[in-house]
């Protein structure tokens, strides 16, 4: 009976073409705008290391202004970086099973193939332990010793991109290139690598692409590497050079520690307790207490991610698909009641209400169905503008299967709610007076 009632809504559907063209663009379109922003709120909420995402945590300790906080918006919380002094002390505990300093620079990088231009890279100034501790894939070789990080070793570690550009994308492992004036040596090479959201350093944006070179921490220090992130300081400081900037209350490291039980983060969390009591001794930290020890998903609360603004703005697209059934509901009633004389004539014939009910049912779902292949373009096209609004990295485009099904789920579901009035409305029809007017 399905199949029948199927070849029926398809004969139907194409004795009008315009008007099924106007009801499937018209759920085609709201269930694209609709998806479009329901996929970028998706992604960008969802948990981007899902496997360790319990076990890293961004340390913060508030070491800013006692007369006012950090941010107005969430007075509670502590600065969102450490100054360069604090960072290095954290280095020195050892509760944690990993940890890492980081920061931006921007360097030039001048590959030993004279034929291959100079060109810019923004590099992660990190510690060794940052490439196991968000589990970084690497297609040649692996991150640096400890030994590099004491050491402040001329070591290198590539991304994909820059590796094809100074290597034609052979194994550089054991090559050199060139930053600035000094010669780094290749330790490994990183395979493709974009968490949806950047979520170890969001100052400067959480969709940004990852960064293509990475070197250790320490070398910022004995070249004197301004940074390429946020600073923010508080305290009236005079800052003539590097060194200066290195003693000062300016915040602009990130830090982050890996711990794999509740107990190490109670352990590590008296830690940072103790470090904080033993600074207000020499007249630091003066504001209450409040060290911070955030997971991944609770960091990204902390930094709105998802803002209101866009879920306000998810809340517009769910009200244009509602605007779209509505248009969708007189176009399906419209049809509908053009074939009232066709009803009639099954009716008298012998076909009951709730036989008509689940045939036009069907062709509103077959309609459903074609919105949803239409929806899934224009979602697909939606998904690309928004991400070349908001980053330059791809890592935001795309619907996975859950989503895919989801947008035909919404698609269909639309439809078919759309056309409950029209076909209800429809069987109501009485036969008679259709019969009399043929």
């Amino acid at each position: 009976m399905f199949l029948y009632n199927l070849r029926l809504a398809r004969m139907s559907l194409m004795k009008q073409p315009l008007l099924t063209t106007l009801m499937v663009a018209a759920i085609g379109i709201g269930v694209g705008a609709c998806m479009t922003i329901l996929t970028f709120v998706y992604v960008l909420s969802s948990d981007p290391i899902p496997e360790k995402s319990h076990e890293l945590f961004a340390v913060r300790v508030d070491s800013w202004n006692p007369d006012e906080p950090y941010r107005d918006s969430k007075p509670e919380e502590a600065p969102w970086q450490l100054t360069h002094r604090d960072a290095m002390a954290l280095l020195e505990s050892d509760v944690p099973t990993r940890h890492a300093a980081m920061r931006k620079a921007v360097y030039t990088l001048v590959p030993d193939n004279p034929e291959v231009a100079p060109f810019f890279n923004v590099a992660r100034m990190t510690g060794g332990d940052f490439f196991e501790m968000f589990q970084v894939p690497f297609l040649y070789g692996s991150g640096w010793s400890p030994s590099a990080d004491e050491n402040a070793e001329n070591v290198v570690v590539l991304g994909r991109e820059t590796n094809e550009k100074a290597f034609g994308g052979a194994n550089s492992v054991g090559e050199t290139v060139t930053f600035g004036t000094e010669k780094f040596t290749v330790v490994g090479v990183i395979d493709t690598w974009q968490p949806h959201v950047l979520f170890y350093d969001m100052n400067n944006g959480e969709t940004n692409p990852v960064e293509d070179v990475f070197m250790p921490f320490a070398i910022t220090d004995r070249r004197e590497i301004a940074g390429a992130g946020n600073t923010n300081c508080w305290k009236d400081e005079q800052i003539d050079d590097y060194f200066d900037l290195l003693q000062s209350e300016c915040v602009y490291v990130q830090f982050w520690a890996e711990l794999n039980t509740p107990e190490q983060k109670a352990e590590y969390q008296l830690w940072l307790d103790e470090y904080t009591e033993g600074q207000k001794a020499f007249g630091r930290f003066q504001r209450p207490t409040n060290n911070r020890l955030s997971t991944v998903t609770e960091w990204m609360e902390v930094q709105d991610v998802v803002e209101d603004e866009v879920l306000v703005v998810m809340s517009i697209g769910f009200l244009f698909l509602t605007a779209c059934l509505v248009n969708t509901i007189g176009l399906i009633l419209a049809r509908f009641i053009a074939k009232g004389p066709v009803i009639g004539l099954r009716r008298a014939l012998g076909a009951s209400k709730g036989a008509i009910f689940r045939q036009h049912l069907v062709e509103v779902g077959l309609v459903g169905v074609a919105g949803g292949v239409l929806g899934l373009a224009l979602s697909r096209l939606g998904i690309l503008g928004v991400q070349k609004l908001v980053s330059d990295s791809d890592n935001l485009a795309g619907l996975n299967l859950d989503l895919l099904l989801i947008t035909f789920g919404i698609a269909v579901v639309s439809a078919i709610v759309a056309g409950l009035y029209p076909t209800w409305r429809v069987c109501q029809l009485p036969p008679a007076g259709y019969l009399k007017t043929q």
